[in-house]
């Protein structure tokens, strides 16, 4: 028989102690968070002045993420994660590839400022395949996962509210940004572009800052529509921002790659979400054309005038002396980093790998392209009918991967850190699905 215990009793008995909340524990997502806030919130410009072109934080990060990685690899007894490593190989080939040009590079006659240029493009090349494996074999939970996503919408949505002041205000803004430790590389200078103010965000420049918010923008839309856990104006206020900072970025690469963005969502996406977009971009586009009318002609004139554009006129002008530098070693190139950018700018990173790396290292290259999006679509066929979440992950980041690879064409993305530290750690999200493909 059960007894109750006397009222006084229970009126002096000490209330029941409050169940502890379980402490996040540090692991490779937060690591990878660093990175992200890092490479994101300082700019570009801002290096630990001891190690020159070598010390931008991003990179350090980097390359101590490629050391995590060789050693949680090395002490793990089995791979935590079962699945094809598509991705990682195709890695493997072109970090191979690249180590053979150097090695040929280097057993050559070198001019003396090439060396620097060669090494510092390795060490990069190791910290961004550092947080690709790093995100691809460390990222195990798919609640983690969908938190980095969130964090990553997040940065593309602080971008563009950065970019956003910066148009309005006619201010850079980060300029007033003082990190102690750090130094800065040139003098800041916020661009122009038909009168109309170029934001660039904490970029080096206004291309590779329209590059990285329609890279994250997929993703900022893949929040809105599928984190539906969160409240509705805090899951969608980067898609906005995002979406509004498109036109005013007076980029052509930025165009482009919300095009190429925004049609790939579209075919992958049916019924209500797809009408939905539309018409949401129907009325930003006619809402542009009110509070701003001079930004249409402006936007179109990037593209009807072209032809007659120096900075278009530069690139096809290029052409011809690229070809002249493949011609001496067509396989192979003459190494990563020294082709200088005294020598020539090409504003076209694919026709610069294939004079420094050949064409074997520019097909592997793209080969990291081809392996994530086969891996994604995989994802994505096979989770349609079982994880509509995980499916449209997939969607957003085969639609931020292709951005991120034809945006290559528009500017010599490899010394930008913050394009490639972002594409390499999208393709390592992109790989972290691999166990559902």
């Amino acid at each position: 028989m059960t007894q109750t215990r006397p009222a006084a009793e229970r009126r002096h008995a000490s209330p029941p102690r409050p169940v502890p909340r379980r402490r996040m524990r540090p692991d490779v997502v937060t690591w990878l968070s660093v990175y992200l806030l890092l490479l994101f919130a300082i700019p570009s410009k801002l290096v630990i002045g001891p190690l020159g072109s070598a010390g931008a934080p991003s990179m350090v990060v980097g390359l101590a993420s490629l050391l995590l990685w060789v050693l949680t690899g090395v002490g793990a007894a089995r791979p935590r994660l079962s699945g094809p490593r598509l991705i990682r190989v195709s890695l493997a080939l072109f970090l191979f590839s690249v180590g053979v040009t150097y090695v040929i590079a280097m057993s050559r006659p070198v001019v003396s400022n090439e060396v620097s240029p060669a090494d510092v493009a390795i060490l990069a090349l190791l910290g961004w395949s550092g947080v690709l494996l790093l995100a691809h074999d460390g990222i195990t939970s798919v609640a983690r996962r969908d938190e980095l996503v969130w964090r990553l919408a997040l940065a593309g949505g602080a971008l563009a509210v950065l970019g956003l002041a910066q148009f309005v205000l006619g201010e850079l803004l980060v300029d007033r940004l003082v990190v102690p430790g750090l130094t800065l590389t040139s003098p800041y200078e916020l661009g122009e572009r038909n009168g109309l103010i170029r934001p660039q965000g904490t970029a080096t420049h206004a291309i590779e800052y329209g590059v990285l918010v329609t890279m994250l923008l997929p993703l900022t839309l893949h929040v809105g529509f599928e984190h539906t856990e969160r409240r509705p104006l805090l899951r969608w206020a980067p898609a906005a921002a995002t979406l509004v900072l498109v036109p005013a970025s007076g980029s052509r690469s930025a165009y482009v790659g919300a095009a190429i963005a925004l049609v790939i969502m579209l075919l992958g996406w049916k019924g209500p979400r797809r009408r939905i977009m539309l018409g949401v971009t129907a009325v930003g586009a006619v809402a542009g054309m009110v509070v701003a009318p001079g930004m249409l002609s402006s936007m179109l004139g990037l593209f009807t005038g072209a032809s007659e554009d120096p900075s278009v006129t530069s690139r096809t002008g290029s052409f011809d002396l690229a070809g002249e530098f493949i011609a001496r070693d067509p396989l192979f190139g003459r190494g990563l980093g020294t082709f200088l950018p005294t020598y020539r700018i090409f504003d076209n990173q694919y026709l610069l790998l294939l004079v420094t790396i050949g064409l074997v290292g520019t097909v592997l290259f793209l080969g990291i392209c081809a392996a994530t999006v086969r891996v994604l679509l995989r994802v994505r066929r096979r989770s349609a009918g079982t994880d509509p979440r995980t499916s449209d992950l997939a969607l957003a980041l085969t639609a931020s991967v292709v951005v991120g690879f034809v945006s290559l064409l528009f500017f010599d993305a490899f010394a930008f850190p913050m394009t490639m530290g972002a594409l390499f750690l999208l393709v390592g999200v992109a790989g972290s699905l691999r166990a559902q493909a």
